[in-house]
């Protein structure tokens, strides 16, 4: 591929050939299909894309982010008071992924 088509592909947010997109992590894409009043970074527990909470969670250091983000959408809707997650806590127990990468996974959603 030439310099000059690769730079149109850059310019134009093409992903690579293996799937992954630069522009999944960046802090626009992390708080895309967030509520108004989210505080950035941060994504919509409940209206976020599977993609964009995966997005946000490898922002945030959590291992196998895509999984994660299944679990996340999996126990969704998640009640508006409920501001710490404490029912997506209780259900991410049961997969015993750690108390670091709950509070990671948490750290990153936002609930309307």
């Amino acid at each position: 591929m030439s310099i000059a088509a690769s730079a149109s592909l850059v310019a134009c947010g093409a992903s690579s050939s293996s799937g992954s997109s630069d522009t999944a992590a960046s802090p626009a894409a992390a708080t895309h299909g967030s509520e108004k009043n989210a505080k950035p970074g941060k994504v919509s527990a409940n209206n976020a894309a599977q993609n964009e909470i995966t997005a946000a969670l490898k922002a945030a250091g959590v291992s196998n982010p895509d999984r994660w983000a299944h679990e996340v959408i999996e126990y969704r809707p998640y009640a508006a008071d409920d501001t710490k997650l404490t029912s997506l806590r209780k259900n991410l127990i049961k997969h015993k992924p750690g108390e670091k990468t709950i509070d990671k996974i948490i750290s990153v959603l936002t609930v309307p």
